[in-house]
């Protein structure tokens, strides 16, 4: 599972090793500005869509890139039963890779909530 690391302009996120296989990289590092919108969710698994480049066991995990030829990019590494967290991006601003990031982690509710914080305090 991923680890999410939040500070006052900097999201942090690095990934297990076998999702590095499927991710394609160890970190995805994201300045607060870059960020539009985050909220927890209850079932990340769902939010994952269109053509895709990575990991899927139906109904269980998704994790890679997803988006390929349309739609938003999501940067996306969900498992079934855990929370999730949502966050919708400036895709400029993130460097141009990607437009949401969709994540499964138990502290998604505190992550979402320091996030807009975080946010509300640069503003």
């Amino acid at each position: 599972m991923a680890s999410v690391t939040v500070t006052s302009d900097v999201i942090d996120i690095r990934f297990t090793g076998w999702e590095r296989i499927w991710i394609g990289r160890e970190q995805f590092v994201l300045r607060l500005k870059a960020v539009r919108h985050a909220a927890p969710v209850d079932n990340p698994l769902r939010l994952a869509r269109g053509a895709r480049r990575g990991y899927v066991v139906s109904g269980f995990a998704k994790v890679g890139v997803w988006g390929l030829y349309g739609g938003p990019r999501q940067l996306v590494t969900a498992r079934r039963g855990e929370p999730g967290l949502h966050l919708v991006l400036d895709r400029a601003a993130a460097g141009g890779e990607f437009d949401e990031v969709v994540l499964s982690s138990p502290d998604a509710p505190a992550l979402a909530a320091a996030i807009g914080r975080a946010m509300a305090a640069g503003a």
